[in-house]
């Protein structure tokens, strides 16, 4: 909610959190933008509005950047309106466009913040790595060519895992606060992409490739860290960076040595935990 409104939605009756998701394609990220910039947020509370019958103003649990997704976002604002909350999900989303839909509605505490009370959140970073790229993914996770030295890329997650200075994978233009975040874990999952239905025909020896999955739950992130992070492990996985390299440029602290940020369609806002 913007600041200077914000002792006038405090004053209202109810404190509303809904679970999102999106797909940030087409937004520029979740925070509110002045039009003809569109951001999820700008939608939600147009919608929104039109249920509840008075002005929204949402405060989120993290503000995804144009083209991130969100699986499971969460969202709060302050309002008198009087629908029953079981109904909100599907009167949102017969009005919201396809690409955003609420999952759940609930009466919060007075005093909670989708910013402010969250305790831990976590990402998943989704890569396409195949020979080919996919006109279907390419909105959808970051396609990389080259086969990559997963057993480097394992080694180097576990590197980050625990508490530490996160300096070498910050970007700079976000707030100015702590570097230091602890890392629960951090894991690579590997799948198979579908088989295309080239097998039995002209096309007999199609590589599908793989869909690499990295998650990481955290007490926190660092703008732009997630992507920053993987960018550089992806530099691991394709033998530019070797996993001592790796070591080196995270104690070193210093983001120009790292690698560059990951493409924003690969990256999911999984959970957010409170």
């Amino acid at each position: 909610m913007r600041q200077e409104h914000k002792a006038e939605m405090k004053a209202r009756k109810r404190n509303v959190r809904l679970l999102v998701a999106y797909d940030g394609t087409n937004y520029h990220g979740f925070q509110y933008q002045n039009p003809p910039v569109i951001a999820v947020q700008n939608v939600l509370e147009e919608v929104l509005e039109k249920i509840f019958g008075d002005k929204i103003e949402m405060a989120a649990s993290g503000r995804t950047d144009a083209g991130v997704h969100a699986l499971g976002q969460v969202v709060n604002f302050f309002t008198d309106g009087t629908i029953p909350l079981e109904r909100v999900p599907m009167a949102a989303n017969s009005l919201l466009p396809s690409d955003i839909t609420i999952l759940e509605a609930q009466e919060a505490d007075r005093d909670f913040s989708a910013r402010h009370s969250a305790q831990s959140k976590s990402y998943i970073y989704k890569i396409l790595n195949a020979p080919r790229p996919d006109p279907f993914l390419r909105n959808s996770a970051w396609h990389i060519k080259k086969e990559l030295d997963i057993a480097s890329m394992e080694k180097c997650l576990k590197m980050l895992e625990g508490k530490h200075d996160f300096s070498a994978f910050r970007a700079t233009g976000g707030p100015d606060v702590s570097p230091v975040r602890n890392i629960f874990s951090a894991k690579l999952k590997i799948s198979d992409r579908e088989k295309l239905p080239y097998e039995n025909g002209y096309w007999n020896n199609t590589d599908n490739g793989k869909i690499i999955e990295m998650r990481f739950f955290a007490d926190g992130f660092l703008y732009h860290q997630v992507r920053n992070m993987v960018g550089t492990l992806a530099n691991v996985g394709m033998g530019r960076t070797s996993a001592e390299k790796f070591k080196e440029i995270f104690e070193g602290l210093d983001r120009t040595k790292a690698g560059a940020t990951a493409p924003a369609q690969g990256l999911y806002l999984e959970k957010v935990n409170y």
